[in-house]
């Protein structure tokens, strides 16, 4: 909840932004001079982009949740199982240990969603987050219907 809450804070402060630098940009564009013109373009881009990596981010992650609310119907979300250091934080080994045997599982159904989601769950807990986004990414289009187009 505190993340959601979070994200919907930032998304409100970027519309906010996309409109008053959004306006600077045109104010630029209208000034008619070619160097304010390309300024004002540059200033326009900016929030475009910044609109489009939150939407894309936003989409992530309501597609996560989707697949986790699945996964938990089925039963089949990962258990915690894995041991903590007396500081409450993942021990590595134990998060080694997980993330092999769903790396084995992966590989023996490389075409099942829900074992892509698992392991990218022990990926985050090995705290590789860039393969868990890319295993992630996997489960989602597998989720689709669609061939996945990279693998961890």
């Amino acid at each position: 909840m505190k993340q959601r809450v979070t994200a919907l804070i930032l998304i409100a402060v970027l519309v906010f932004y996309v409109f008053l630098v959004g306006s600077r940009g045109l104010i630029a564009i209208r000034d008619g001079q070619l160097v304010t013109v390309v300024l004002g373009a540059a200033i326009l881009l900016v929030p475009v982009v910044g609109a489009w990596y939150v939407w894309r981010e936003v989409r992530f992650g309501f597609a996560m949740q989707r697949l986790a609310r699945e996964l938990e119907a089925e039963g089949g979300l990962p258990r915690d199982e894995l041991d903590r250091t007396p500081g409450g934080r993942v021990d590595r080994d134990s998060a080694d240990e997980v993330f092999a045997r769903r790396k084995a599982e992966t590989e023996a159904a490389p075409e099942d969603w829900r074992s892509w989601y698992r392991l990218a769950v022990a990926y985050g807990d090995a705290r590789d987050n860039a393969r868990g986004r890319r295993a992630m990414l996997t489960a989602i289009r597998l989720h689709r219907g669609r061939t996945p187009a990279a693998s961890a």
